[in-house]
């Protein structure tokens, strides 16, 4: 009896660890007092520095770090550490729909029985929103990329907002490239080019000042290390992007760097 009592005990405190664990991997590691500069043009902000997230009932993003996967099943494209700006990245997990022959639970058809299976949806600001604050000093259209790592068809979308609004060119981000590797993206689906039309992807930011940069899911198992905001048309980021500048507050902490010749898969 004092065996079975123990073992109980046992498996109680492991899943009251790993719920623990998942709660503070789907945590801001800043607030809202961190806000990230625009300098010449350009703002980078790196995925792991949101301040708050809303809509999470279905789905959330979760940080992975060295020695900190996220316990979240199914994920079945593992962890993609490595080469990552920062040395950290958020997905959207539960990561449901693979492929194409997956299941589809679109967030627009859901009732009771189907919301918490909920894998896509077109409808942005819906489910799982990222919050961001960045300040721009220089107002206007501001175009949109994202360094992502995509594994397959159903992990390469999601969609961009301001300050609370999803207007039409911040839908339907795509990526079709690039594919097991990290990779740096402005185009946005439309129903003739399902791999994304460049120069689509813009936010038109009538007024200098402190904003809220938000993005919401598509598609679930989406993961991103970073992204730009670029008010020329013609910019392109190379390798892990520019350095974030930070306008106001600091970062607290930072991520150890994965090494190349660590293969033990953390």
């Amino acid at each position: 009896m004092k065996k079975l009592i123990v073992v109980i005990l046992v498996l109680l405190f492991s899943v009251v660890g790993l719920k623990a664990q998942l709660i503070e991997q789907a945590k801001p590691i800043v607030n809202a007092e961190v806000v990230f500069n625009e300098e010449n043009g350009i703002v980078a902000v790196e995925g792991e520095h949101f301040y708050k997230q809303t809509n999470t009932e279905i789905r959330q993003w979760f940080i992975t770090s060295k020695g900190k996967v996220p316990e979240v099943k199914p994920d079945p494209d593992g962890e993609h550490i490595d080469g990552a700006s920062g040395n950290a990245y958020i997905e959207i997990l539960p990561d449901t729909r693979t492929t194409h022959s997956c299941k589809l639970y679109k967030f627009e058809e859901a009732n009771e029985e189907t919301f918490k299976l909920v894998n896509f949806t077109d409808l942005p600001g819906k489910v799982a929103v990222l919050h961001y604050k960045v300040k721009i000093n220089k107002s206007g259209r501001y175009y949109v990329w994202v360094r992502i790592f995509s594994t397959g068809s159903e992990d390469n979308g999601v969609h961009v907002g301001l300050d609370g609004a999803w207007p039409e060119n911040g839908k339907r981000m795509q990526w079709c490239e690039g594919k097991n590797s990290w990779t740096w993206e402005s185009k946005q689906r439309t129903e003739k080019e399902h791999c994304g039309v460049p120069k689509q992807i813009f936010l038109d930011i009538p007024k200098a000042g402190i904003h809220d940069i938000q993005f919401s899911m598509r598609e679930d198992g989406f993961e991103i290390d970073k992204f730009i905001l670029a008010n020329d048309i013609n910019y392109v980021p190379q390798g892990k992007g520019p350095a974030c500048k930070l306008y106001k507050s600091q970062l607290l902490r930072a991520f150890e760097k994965v090494l190349k010749a660590d293969t033990s898969g953390h």
